[in-house]
């Protein structure tokens, strides 16, 4: 089996990019203008969120803003500041993804968050030119709860789906991709996404960093 036949669909934030932070950064600074405080349970349930339905989340539960749409814009205005100006990759990421491009695999990304920030991030650390594709959840109206993100994806690359891989650090993320009969591989970045326990039992490879994975590994790993 040849690289090119290897299809590869990262996630975004907290896979490629350092940015997992941000965003609780933007939810605590929501709940602190709601004049509340998140839950442990409010946090894992806005991590599996769109961003139409987190502005609906903190509208409906906890009245802040005149409406979704009024949040969604705030959102918007926080989180479009951090990607253009202050976004990074996890350390090794992008040699990985240029390493991977080289020896002819196939890249795309698949995240929750809108284009705006995916085309914003991505193309501030790097990682642009060696993607075949960048699809949102808004391209396809469903959250990763269902795969349609990563078939839309995988379309884009034209790869088959038994030699396309996700790689992401959510446990929810990769019981929707291994459900829809992708191989997975798990980049651990905290426990609220997934402790590295739970990557380890459910994806075919688990790893702490970039640093653990290099592409020849993962390429023959994948081509075998």
């Amino acid at each position: 089996m040849r690289a090119s036949s290897i299809g590869i669909v990262f996630d975004c934030d907290g896979t490629l990019l350092d940015s997992m932070n941000v965003w609780r950064e933007v939810e605590d600074e929501l709940a602190g203008r709601a004049g509340v405080a998140l839950t442990a349970a409010d946090s894992a349930e806005l991590a599996t969120l769109t961003i139409p339905e987190a502005g609906a989340f903190f509208h409906g539960r906890f009245g802040l803003g005149t409406s979704p749409e009024q949040v969604v814009g705030l959102i918007d205005e926080l989180m479009l500041a951090y990607y253009r100006e202050r976004s990074c990759e996890r350390p090794g990421a992008l040699a990985f993804v240029r390493e991977l491009h080289a020896r002819g695999a196939v890249l795309s990304v698949a995240s929750s968050s809108p284009q705006s920030y995916l085309r914003a991030g991505l193309e501030r650390c790097g990682f642009a030119p060696y993607l075949r594709a960048i699809v949102s959840v808004d391209d396809v109206g469903a959250s990763k709860r269902e795969p349609a993100v990563y078939d839309r994806a995988r379309n884009l690359m034209g790869t088959p789906l038994k030699t396309t891989w996700g790689f992401e650090d959510s446990i929810y993320a990769i019981r929707t991709l291994r459900s829809a009969g992708y191989r997975t591989a798990g980049i651990y970045d905290c426990d609220l996404a997934g402790s590295y326990d739970e990557l380890s039992a459910l994806c075919d490879i688990a790893v702490r960093g970039f640093d653990e994975l290099s592409a020849e590994a993962f390429l023959a790993l994948a081509v075998g």
